[in-house]
């Protein structure tokens, strides 16, 4: 089959690779649609990621597609199913996992493997987080499950009620699902982003406000200035990952309200936080990481609702061939959200 294979920093090739063999419960799936993303840019740019992977390997991780073969021990799937798979699955039986926190597992497993013709989905993903796509559904639609997984749950997170303002720092693929899902919710939105594109992305979503920083001498004072008596928002979510922009969302927030960090920021980063400010002013801060079958259940019914169409994240299409050069052009800062590969 072909596959995208990286093999180091910045060094990806289109090979020809066997098959993956199956064990007894795992599931074949052909893959007819793969998006990426800012992680596999990420993991494209440094070769490597601590626990994703390990090159050489196949990577991408956001897929959909149609059974090709299952196991012996597979009972709830069958080839010619039209499914989506999650990039993980929990052990269950950790700490974390018994307290309702699997996103943290101790042994949470990890799949890679989306930019090739084939993907072998492991067994604790098949019983897991391995789901039936409705006949309506788009594959790249169907696609977009992991991250709005992830997406969902960090609002979850924030507590966010019908009529709060909601400040959205990063305005990238997760950062516009961020800004549809709180108008979802009937939240006033501040978007706050660089590049034209995505700015008016942010606006067709349903954005009220816009702040292109790049154009403000102080986003954290323009933001708070855009809210009722200057106090600032009740929620702010930080989707960039850098130290400069998590010291902003805690800026921006009001008396009580609730800082999200969902943006990953360089391993060794630091920030500085008024400690004052975050003490007597009893400012939440919550950091989102993952997602938990349940939010891949939840995901994929609101693509089923209509909620999130991929036709607002998804810029362009590509076949698998092309992949190194839409990785690069991606590099380039172009302002692209998700282009979707074809194998």
């Amino acid at each position: 089959m072909t596959a995208a294979v990286l093999y180091g920093k910045e060094e990806l090739r289109i090979e020809q690779v066997a098959v993956p063999p199956l064990s007894p419960d795992e599931v074949l799936v052909r893959v007819k649609a793969a998006l990426t993303c800012g992680t596999d840019l990420k993991v494209y740019r440094q070769g490597y990621h601590a626990r994703m992977i390990v090159p050489p390997a196949i990577f991408g991780h956001e897929l959909a597609g149609i059974v090709e073969k299952v196991g012996e021990d597979v009972r709830n799937f069958h080839k010619g199913m039209r499914v989506v798979a999650a990039n993980s699955a929990p052990c269950l039986e950790c700490r974390y996992c018994r307290r309702d926190r699997a996103n943290l597992c101790e042994r949470l497993l990890f799949n890679n493997g989306a930019y090739a013709e084939f993907i072998r989905i492991p067994g604790p993903i098949v019983r897991q987080n391995l789901l039936e796509i409705p006949d309506h559904i788009d594959f790249a639609d169907a696609a977009l499950v992991e991250p709005l997984a992830c997406v969902l749950r960090g609002v979850d997170q924030t507590g966010l009620r019908s009529g709060d303002t909601m400040a959205i720092i990063g305005l990238g693929p997760i950062g516009l699902l961020f800004v549809r899902l709180a108008k979802l919710r009937s939240a006033r939105v501040i978007a706050i982003g660089k590049r034209p594109s995505q700015l008016l992305a942010a606006k067709r979503m349903g954005a009220d406000e816009i702040v292109n920083s790049t154009e403000t001498e102080n986003v954290v004072a323009e933001v708070r200035r855009r809210t009722p008596d200057g106090d600032g928002v009740d929620i702010a979510v930080e989707a960039v990952g850098t130290p400069l922009t998590w010291e902003w969302a805690a800026g921006m927030v009001h008396r009580g309200g609730t800082v999200n960090f969902f943006g990953g920021c360089p391993s060794g980063s630091s920030v500085r936080l008024d400690t004052s400010r975050l003490h007597y002013s009893e400012i939440t801060i919550k950091a989102s990481f993952h997602h938990t079958p349940t939010y891949i259940r939840k995901a994929l019914e609101c693509i089923n609702r209509g909620d999130i169409q991929g036709k607002h994240f998804i810029t362009g299409q590509s076949p698998l061939t092309r992949l190194p050069e839409v990785l690069r052009h991606m590099a380039n800062r172009n302002g692209d959200l998700k282009t979707a590969i074809i194998p």
